[in-house]
């Protein structure tokens, strides 16, 4: 049975013979931040990080901070 370091090591086996494979998930994570910044510009305007902060604390996703 394989247990998931053991496919953090295959992964990481086929990167270092496949290098278009890093490439690929380069692509993949730069173009998810730039949907979500996208789709949360969109819901809250230009200062988005400080109103959807404020979002998710109403709807419980995030703790209020408390210095």
């Amino acid at each position: 049975m394989k247990n998931e370091i053991d496919y953090v090591v295959l992964y990481a086996q086929k990167l270092k013979l496949n290098n278009q494979l890093f490439k690929q998930q380069k692509i993949l994570i730069e173009s998810q931040l730039k949907g979500s910044s996208s789709l949360f510009r969109n819901m809250f305007g230009n200062n988005f990080k400080k109103k959807a902060r404020a979002y998710l604390q109403k709807t419980d996703y995030l703790k209020p901070h408390n210095p």
